[in-house]
């Protein structure tokens, strides 16, 4: 292959460019409070997203890329986008995505740390934002213009980097619409949004559960009624939403009982998830009371269980009184917030419809029931990569981090995902990050661990050399 890449030469130019170029400007993004739209209700007025957007944009065009273009994109009462666009030299189109608003503030930082103070200790940049995910559009430019700076052909990439992901990205199909013509369609996919198990080595995603979640609300009178009168003879609220939710989870085990919840695990990813419990050992990051035993008990049916497996959670209720307020009346309602993770590759429409059907139809008693579903988003599963890409990310995953990339199993939904997959079917995907332990994303001390910030985007340079039709 013509114009081979040299590790050696892709390594100091990465750290040099993280140290001098990429973090000074990240610093500057998190001291700017761009709330996400979901927590800012004056976001337009306050103008910190725009903040993020430009601050970003600054650094992009101090930068020697060749064939850049930029553009800003503001749709009437949606949160700004950007979209970059450095030509490539060679046949192939990526697109990779990030996004710059932040969660909230949350208390509890160290001392002389704090969500808006970016800084520098022990390998890690302190500051909300850091790590999720404002490095991520800083990551994917610098692992192209490595490429450049040796003169190895690359395919034409695109960053699309918006401002509402943790509001749930509820701009985003507006902009790809708008956009299309402009993002023609990437054979492969970049998202640097997610992380790993340790810091040890490059882990790549290869599957998101899905949610689907709502409001289940049981009713049976119009007004409280002494419950010295009515206990007995008018039906419990509570015992018929208990009742209907025992349609979806055998109340004695956990256990989900649809067969349209489940979905057939392979022996490969069997296998896979045994080498993962191996390497780090089995999942201990449970804070159970002295006595509480779990559901599950053997290492790699926990595993599965969190990461691939369907599962019924209560987060919230309603129609019930605290203790301390409660008296002896029978409540008129029962109201409780679900919330199902799905399996990848379950159609999340499909379950929603299943579940207003299977907790709405002949409600014991003739109560009153509606399970309006308001949250609902498909899994992910991550195709396989092409062996020249899968073959250089080794090469670069034993160069870096002395190590081989892991597939990683994840038991959350990241809604963009399977939006872009919806969108792209027959691309490929890298999902990856610099996200670990101790990173503390949405929490107090946030933090990027640079020295894998920086393995990241050398690993990326790498892939995005062999990602050519």
């Amino acid at each position: 292959m013509s114009n081979p890449l040299n590790f050696n030469q892709l390594s100091d130019f990465v750290d040099k460019w993280w140290d001098e170029s990429a973090l000074p400007s990240l610093c500057e993004f998190v001291e700017i409070p761009a709330l996400s739209p979901s927590f800012d209700s004056e976001w337009e007025e306050n103008g910190y997203l725009d903040a993020a957007v430009n601050t970003f944009v600054a650094w992009l065009r101090s930068l020697p890329l060749e064939r850049l273009s930029v553009s800003v994109h503001r749709l009437k009462d949606r949160s700004p986008l950007l979209l970059a666009t450095i030509e490539g030299d060679s046949e192939g189109e990526i697109l990779f995505y990030s996004h710059l608003d932040k969660q909230p503030e949350a208390s509890g930082w160290s001392e002389g740390k704090g969500p808006w103070k970016p800084v520098i200790e022990d390998g890690w940049l302190f500051g909300r934002g850091s790590v999720d995910d404002g490095y991520g559009g800083y990551a994917g430019v610098l692992s192209v213009l490595a490429l450049q700076d040796q003169g190895v052909p690359h395919p034409t990439c695109r960053f699309l980097i918006e401002t509402g992901e943790e509001s749930g990205s509820p701009d985003l199909s507006y902009y790809l619409d708008e956009l299309k013509s402009h993002l023609g369609v990437p054979d492969l996919v970049i998202v640097l949004d997610t992380g790993g198990r340790d810091y040890d080595r490059l882990w790549l995603t290869q599957s998101l559960r899905g949610i689907v979640a709502g409001t289940l609300s049981v009713k049976v009178s119009s007004v409280g009624v002494h419950s010295g009168h009515g206990s007995g003879v008018m039906p419990s609220s509570f015992r018929i939403a208990r009742n209907l939710l025992s349609r979806i989870e055998n109340q004695e085990t956990g256990e989900i009982l649809p067969d349209w919840l489940h979905t057939e695990i392979s022996d490969k990813i069997k296998s896979e998830a045994s080498k993962i419990i191996d390497l780090s050992g089995p999942e201990k990051d449970f804070p159970l009371l002295d006595g509480v035993e779990k559901q599950v008990t053997d290492p790699l049916d926990i595993f599965l269980t969190m990461t691939l497996r369907p599962s019924l959670s209560v987060i919230g209720a309603g129609g019930i009184p605290s203790i301390q307020d409660a008296g002896n009346v029978l409540r008129t309602n029962t109201d409780l917030k679900i919330s199902i993770r799905t399996p990848p590759g379950i159609d999340a429409d499909l379950v929603a419809k299943n579940v207003q059907d299977l907790l709405e139809t002949n409600p014991p008693n003739g109560a009153h029931v509606s399970a309006e579903m308001t949250e609902v988003a498909d899994g992910f599963l991550s195709p396989d990569l092409p062996e020249s890409i899968s073959n250089i990310l080794d090469e670069a995953g034993e160069e870096f981090y002395g190590n081989k990339p892991m597939p990683l199993f994840i038991g959350g939904t990241i809604p963009v995902m399977s939006m872009l997959q919806s969108r792209y079917p027959d691309s490929k995907f890298i999902i990856t990050g610099a996200g670990g332990p101790g990173g503390n994303a949405h929490g107090p001390d946030e933090k990027l661990h640079i020295p894998t910030a920086k393995k990241v985007t050398k690993c990326m340079a790498a892939a995005v050399s062999r990602a050519v039709r």
